[in-house]
């Protein structure tokens, strides 16, 4: 469902190459009754579907499972319309991930429209929940800037490191505004520009800290501040973080490597200072820090993380929680290592 846009491309790309789904039926609003190479023509030949907008009914007749790339709003509509409690459901928009209905309410600018269904969806950071996300059948996939940041903090927070007051800043490439172009996307401004947007009231904002708090972090806040690059793909964030003072360096990354020695999709680069091209089209990701100054009885750090907004950050993480889902090897269909540059 919405699968016209970067997201959906980016699904149908490495579904077609899956060994173990097939996909009944694309849908979207516009372009319908299209062929699909139509909006995406990089699968020109691959595919025979072609865009439909049926009601959800027959949209979701015959799934097993439905991947919704759909704004918060209208995913919602739809999770209230479905009947079978057996047909899995996997939202990649921000509808279902916060619990904090107050926060929901500041950041999205309304009320929940359904509070009701909340318990019902697990957080698809497979790094924190895999076990949940295995027995899953509604499951909230996280934002982009929220796997960036919290990946990077996640060894902080298990290793009750974490406390205080994080300062993050993030870039993020154009396509994370999706397929219709704005005044902020349109390439001839976009890729002369560099300017930050809802500073300090980003809603990926209480996601990153309701994850980090629910792995160990104490008393946390989060100053956030993400901006508008000049890339098409790709988020690299830093974020400034203390840590107790007691704390070696040789601890701390025995930290993050013990952290990610057995996660797939998780590396920390030698020199420990990420790179967005080294992740491009790829569902890895990198973390990594630098160590600094004691004061006082803290230790300043600044911990760095980069991934593909559209692969890890949305649809390559929504099909690795696929995989688990269904049992299946969590890297199907994902292993490839991306483009360079």
């Amino acid at each position: 469902m919405g699968a016209s846009g970067f997201a959906g491309a980016e699904i149908l790309r490495r579904l077609l190459l899956h060994p173990n789904f097939e996909i009944l039926r694309v849908c979207a609003s516009d372009h319908v009754g299209e062929p699909v190479a139509s909006a995406l023509p990089h699968l020109e030949g691959l595919t025979e579907l072609r865009f439909e907008n049926p009601s959800v009914t027959a949209a979701i007749a015959g799934a097993d499972v439905v991947l919704m790339g759909l704004p918060h709003t209208v995913s919602v509509e739809l999770v209230r319309t479905v009947r079978d409690p057996k047909l899995r459901l996997l939202d990649l928009s921000g509808a279902f991930r916060l619990r904090d209905l107050d926060h929901y309410r500041r950041y999205y600018g309304e009320a929940h429209p359904a509070p009701e269904l909340l318990q019902d969806f697990v957080y698809g950071l497979p790094e924190l929940n895999r076990d949940q996300i295995r027995a899953a059948l509604r499951l909230a996939s996280p934002g982009c800037f929220a796997t960036t940041i919290q990946l990077s903090l996640l060894p902080l927070a298990t290793a009750g490191w974490l406390s205080g007051n994080i300062s993050t800043v993030a870039a993020t490439g154009s396509s994370g505004s999706g397929a219709n172009a704005t005044a902020a996307t349109h390439h001839p401004v976009r890729a002369q520009n560099l300017k930050t947007y809802r500073p300090l009231a980003h809603q990926h904002a209480p996601e990153i800290l309701r994850t980090l708090m629910d792995a160990g972090a104490t008393d946390l806040s989060l100053d956030f501040v993400p901006i508008s690059a000049p890339l098409t793909r790709g988020i690299f964030a830093t974020s400034f973080v203390d840590i107790p003072a007691s704390v070696t360096e040789q601890e701390l990354l025995d930290c993050y490597t013990n952290a990610y020695a057995q996660e797939p999709f998780v590396r920390i680069p030698k020199q420990r200072l990420p790179e967005v091209v080294a992740v491009n089209h790829s569902n890895y990701a990198e973390v990594g820090f630098t160590y600094g100054e004691v004061r006082g009885n803290r230790r300043r750090l600044a911990v760095y993380g980069a991934l593909d907004n559209l692969v890890k950050g949305g649809a390559g993480q929504a099909i690795q929680n696929l995989n688990l889902m269904f049992g299946l090897d969590e890297r199907l269909s994902l292993q490839d290592p991306g483009g360079y540059p």
